[in-house]
């Protein structure tokens, strides 16, 4: 099931509030931040070797990862945000 079927109702009210390409981040976010969720979930039972106050090695490159596409995200719809307050030029 693609994520425009999954997540239809979420895509729906967040493109309707703030737009298609803001909406559709926003709702990107939230899969972004469950999926985090998930791996923390999973962190705390598979505990790095070396230092089990650390998720896995593999776990920390996921995390860091996800992490990376949020804060990348996040910064588009600051952009989008800015062209949008800026007055139009016509």
């Amino acid at each position: 099931m693609s994520a425009f079927e999954d997540r239809r109702d979420e895509l729906e009210k967040h493109e309707f509030m703030m737009g298609v390409p803001r909406g559709r981040l926003a709702v990107s976010l939230d899969m972004l931040t469950d999926a985090l969720i998930m791996v923390g979930q999973h962190g705390v039972y598979c505990a790095s070797t070396r230092n089990p106050s650390k998720p896995a090695l593999d776990l920390q490159v996921v995390l860091k990862n996800l992490n990376g596409a949020k804060e990348l995200i996040g910064s588009v719809m600051e952009e989008l945000a800015a062209q949008k307050k800026e007055p139009q030029n016509l």
